[in-house]
């Protein structure tokens, strides 16, 4: 769809592939409420997957291409994309910034705000844009992954989800990051997912996925960015 049209507002779903100045991306049409995620790391089928779940949803979804349309088949070449990303972290924050800013002007504010969905590493750039843009975040969404520094000037209310058996987030950062949340009064729930380790939720990872648990943490997702209670 080109970028200088409006999808129908109640019926329409499209999406785009496109780069405009710095960052490029995927976007997902329409309805009422905006959410963004940072890429995330191997494979981007997963991603469009995600977005298109969420416009079916009634959401307008954008991932923000962090890698510049660089995919990784194997744990080598995924370090190797997370080295050279972490070697500038800052840019990676400046082309997630700018997802907003193109969101803010292709369809304009959103009365409830915008929700941001961190996967992995992506959890952390959801954090820090909670915290470095708070007027604009309303609501962020963790998934096996979290993040440091101070989030006193966030104004979001936070939801992750986290496997029981992850050697890459261990239980102590998850208690150490929600217990950052709640002593600054944030509204903060966290699930923790048995028997299931990092990626549980990614389709595309057939040695991590778990379809339950994806599933049970997919209806909490919705139902918290509807402004539902979780179960």
């Amino acid at each position: 769809m080109p970028l200088n049209q409006r999808p129908n507002r109640a019926f329409g779903r499209s999406h785009d592939t496109f780069s405009t100045g710095g960052i490029s991306g995927y976007t997902f049409l329409w309805k009422r409420i905006r959410c963004i995620g940072p890429s995330r790391l191997v494979g981007s089928d997963n991603t469009k997957e995600i977005c298109t779940q969420l416009a079916d949803s009634g959401f307008v979804a954008f991932a923000p291409d962090l890698y510049q349309g660089k995919i990784a088949d194997n744990i080598a070449d995924a370090e190797n994309l997370v080295r050279a990303l972490n070697t500038n972290p800052q840019k990676a924050l400046d082309e997630i910034v700018e997802a907003v800013q193109f969101l803010n002007e292709r369809f304009g504010k959103a009365g409830r705000g915008l929700a941001v969905i961190g996967f992995s590493l992506g959890a952390s750039y959801a954090m820090d844009l909670a915290a470095s843009h708070p007027d604009h975040v309303d609501s962020v969404v963790l998934f096996y992954g979290t993040g440091g520094g101070d989030f006193s000037n966030s104004r979001a209310r936070f939801l992750g989800h986290f496997a029981e058996n992850d050697e890459f987030e261990p239980q102590s950062s998850v208690n150490e990051l929600m217990e950052s949340l709640e002593s600054i009064g944030r509204p903060v729930i966290f699930y923790n997912y048995p028997d299931v380790g990092h990626c549980f939720f990614e389709s595309d990872r057939p040695d991590a996925y778990d379809p339950a648990a994806a599933s049970l943490a997919w209806d909490r997702t919705l139902s918290s960015l509807k402004g539902q209670p979780t179960r």
